[in-house]
């Protein structure tokens, strides 16, 4: 009695595998493909902009870990000239809490998820390399004024659909490695 219900449930196994065995393959070979993310997205880097930055220090004074260092001093026009802004990415737990307090939209976080260095000393970011620039873009995070620019995000589900998904390869692996049609 025992052995029929085992069979059941053998059985509805293989017919799911049965169903799923000819679709096509819905995955990415990621070096050489990338999806679109999302544009909310929190990466795993700080974009700075240098024209909107009044010195203020209100991100540095509401990082609870203490990662970002600014250094003012008073310009011509009795305004704040940031003179260094350094955040420390290695310690940085990318909590937002620098983005949603600034209050002149100088700060925002990145799409980089890519974020990975050999030496600690490299992931201390200076005010040179976190200004925006074609490389360094910023996300929709606490920004919503900038999310109808950013391009939709592509999920493998709509992989095949043109509403927003991103066409893949559909059977040739990579190249790359030698496995490819």
């Amino acid at each position: 009695m025992k052995f029929e219900r085992y069979g059941i449930g053998v059985l509805k196994g293989m017919a799911v595998t049965f169903r799923h065995l000819f679709r096509p393959p819905i995955t990415v070979q990621y070096p050489e493909e990338k999806l679109v993310l999302s544009r909310r997205l929190r990466g795993c880097e700080l974009v700075w902009y240098p024209e909107k930055c009044t010195g203020c220090a209100t991100c540095a004074k509401n990082c609870p870990q203490g990662n970002i260092e600014i250094v003012t001093h008073v310009g011509n026009q009795n305004n704040y000239m940031v003179d260094k802004f350094e955040v420390d990415t290695g310690r940085c737990m990318f909590c937002g809490l620098c983005v949603e307090s600034c209050p002149y939209e100088a700060l925002a976080m990145g799409l980089c998820y890519e974020g990975a260095k050999y030496r600690r000393r490299d992931l201390v970011m200076a005010k040179e390399a976190l200004a925006i620039s074609d490389s360094r873009k910023p996300s929709a995070y606490a920004r919503p004024t900038i999310e109808a620019s950013l391009p939709k995000q592509s999920l493998l589900v709509y992989w095949d659909r043109t509403d927003g998904g991103q066409k893949l390869s559909l059977f040739p692996l990579s190249k790359k490695r030698g496995r490819g049609v």
